[in-house]
């Protein structure tokens, strides 16, 4: 009696049947599945990543340029930036030996006396820079001009800034404390506004006077 309730042509195992390959003619392209491509970051990722790298350049940047009092660090970054900025007008005035000397200058400046005192050397740059290259054809033919067309050395820069990186030594360092600390300030002035009157007055000579008197 159990027996006739199986069916008819029912299977004598519960294994299933084997798998069999599909067979194509031959010459069939077969398609194969591929896997769907790595999601992308969310479109919003990069813009972040590019946000958080500006906020830290701008921090730095504000950290040398803001730095109170000049750090040594904070001087030479402020003073590369603005050698980069103005390198065009630098290069102008400066051969390249000067122009490196000139950014030991720049650098030892703003170290002393920060943003004030460097001005007050780019002001002697850019006028100095201004009236040697007045009339500078005829300053050539005369045999007066600067050399290398009015274009200054390490030589040029170090003998007119001599006296006043002296004075931002003496006050980096401190000596006489703070009693001297005004004295090495008012020297730094003088001498670069000394040494401007010199440059003014002797190149405006060569290019529009006839007579050099010697006062002795």
């Amino acid at each position: 009696m159990a027996c006739s309730l199986l069916p008819l042509h029912a299977p004598l195992s519960s294994r299933p049947a084997p798998r069999t390959l599909p067979v194509f003619p031959r010459g069939t392209r077969v398609l194969r599945h591929r896997p769907p491509p790595p999601l992308l970051p969310p479109p919003r990722a990069l813009p972040d990543i590019a946000a958080g790298a500006a906020s830290g350049i701008r921090d730095a940047l504000a950290d040398a340029f803001l730095a109170s009092p000049p750090t040594w660090r904070s001087a030479a970054a402020s003073n590369f930036a603005v050698f980069v900025a103005g390198s065009p007008v630098l290069l102008s005035g400066l051969s390249a030996s000067g122009f490196a000397a000139a950014y030991l200058l720049g650098t030892l400046t703003w170290r002393a006396f920060g943003p004030p005192g460097f001005l007050l050397v780019v002001a002697y740059f850019v006028v100095g820079t201004a009236v040697t290259k007045l009339k500078i054809k005829q300053k050539e033919a005369q045999g007066v001009a600067e050399k290398r067309g009015g274009r200054r050395g390490p030589g040029s820069v170090i003998g007119s800034s001599a006296a006043g990186c002296a004075c931002a030594l003496l006050s980096i360092y401190h000596v006489g404390g703070t009693a001297f600390s005004e004295l090495w300030r008012l020297g730094f002035v003088a001498s670069f506004c000394t040494k401007l009157s010199d440059t003014v007055s002797s190149e405006i000579g060569k290019a529009f006077g006839r007579t050099t008197i010697g006062i002795w």
